[in-house]
């Protein structure tokens, strides 16, 4: 069976794009990842690519005159590289609403909060304040509307005594790190299928494995 081909756009670090790139690297993962572009050339995350041996491109968004522009020079160099999934890893520019509607359905975005809570920037900061005592990261179809979509995979990490928005997301990142590889590849086993705004996933959901609870109900004996 023919792996997904997967493009990513990154504008850091590249850590989700790294934890993307190991999954990819392992015998019968579904999917591939094809090309990474970055809108900054001294993101770090283009050195991650290149050395998984990745097809680069930066296309700084400082060289069109307009959003538009920028979105279809974006669209034209994943069609060129074959890319029929999207991945947003950190990419931080907005997209137009006529690209992610020419990637319906195949363009996805992970994002640190359990949505549909805590959209926007600073999420981690925004569950400190709200005093939830349970946070986490999304994986999501994109929509026009910012960290809207229909939900691919959560994952949920708990928020400690003396948190502060860094060591949260800190805690944050590494579930992000499990999820994002697991919704890409549950996409290119052909298991995701999307009606209306909620994702049905083929062979149903797996029995549960326990209730996580923070804190623990033994912490308060």
């Amino acid at each position: 069976m023919a792996r997904l081909k997967a493009g990513v756009l990154i504008s850091g670090s590249g850590t989700n794009l790294q934890a993307l790139l190991d999954a990819a690297g392992v015998p019968n993962y579904p999917a591939e990842i094809v090309l990474v572009v970055s809108n900054s050339g001294d993101a770090p995350g283009l050195e991650r690519a290149r050395t998984a041996g990745v097809p680069t491109r930066v296309i700084d968004h400082r060289d069109f005159s307009d959003r538009a522009a920028f979105d279809g020079a974006l669209g034209s160099a994943l069609r060129d590289a074959g890319c029929e999934l999207v991945c947003l890893a950190g990419f931080m520019r907005l997209l137009t609403a006529g690209f992610v509607e020419s990637w319906r359905d195949r363009l996805i975005n992970i994002h640190p909060s359990l949505l549909p809570s805590f959209k926007g920037l600073d999420a981690q900061a925004q569950a400190l304040a709200a005093g939830v005592r349970i946070a986490g990261c999304t994986v999501h179809f994109v929509r026009p509307e910012m960290d809207s979509g229909p939900i691919i995979v959560q994952g949920a990490a708990p928020v400690l005594e003396g948190d502060d928005a860094a060591s949260l997301a800190a805690r944050i990142l590494q579930v992000e790190h499990r999820i994002y590889p697991l919704a890409l590849r549950l996409i290119g086993e052909g298991r995701v299928s999307v009606d209306g705004d909620v994702v049905t996933i083929a062979g149903g959901r797996p029995a549960a494995t326990g209730t996580l609870i923070w804190p623990a109900e033994n912490a308060l004996a």
